[in-house]
């Protein structure tokens, strides 16, 4: 018998103060079978770090065709296609010729990921990479709970997480690029 996607209702509080976006955002997000919980939150992250009112989360994992989130226009195009994880320079250079923008949200441990990935991809010009610090975003993502009750704030490439265990800063590292 097959596992099915696991529905997280969220509540998100959004303080961008680097883009002056202030949302109260609520949704459900489906999490694959396979997923582990940093990824989870990853992606939440970087749905608070790139939120745009046409930003969807796509199949990612069910399907690797699509990215984690993305933005697409009126007519179907894709606009900013947004990884998490740690893709290979093969994949990251296949999204960014599909795309105006590209954005990966880098966590784990990244230091062999780094020398192989980052000298094959430094050429793209639309792919911006962050990394995330690995202690913060487990302790983060630690026992999600089904109802997820986010306040984020984001000033100065650092984002604080407020959640019922209290605060959890995650100063963001970019690898390449920057945010637009």
């Amino acid at each position: 018998m097959a596992l099915t996607a696991t529905p997280y209702k969220v509540d998100l509080n959004l303080t961008d103060l680097d883009r002056n976006v202030y949302q109260t955002l609520r949704f459900t997000v489906a999490r694959h079978p396979s997923e582990t919980e940093p990824r989870m939150a990853a992606r939440l992250l970087a749905h608070a770090m790139w939120y745009d009112e046409a930003l969807a989360f796509g199949r990612g994992l069910s399907d690797v065709d699509e990215p984690a989130l993305w933005v697409k226009s009126l007519d179907g195009r894709v606009l900013h296609w947004i990884e998490v994880g740690q893709p290979d320079a093969e994949r990251l250079t296949w999204c960014s010729r599909r795309t105006e923008q590209v954005s990966l949200l880098a966590y784990g441990s990244l230091r062999v990921w780094e020398t192989k990935v980052l000298p094959a991809v430094a050429s793209l010009k639309n792919l911006s990479i962050a990394a995330l610090p690995q202690e913060p975003l487990e302790a983060l993502a630690q026992d999600l709970p089904r109802s997820i009750n986010w306040a984020i704030m984001i000033s100065e490439d650092t984002l604080y997480v407020t959640d019922e265990r209290g605060q959890h800063e995650l100063a963001l590292e970019w690898l390449q690029g920057g945010r637009d």
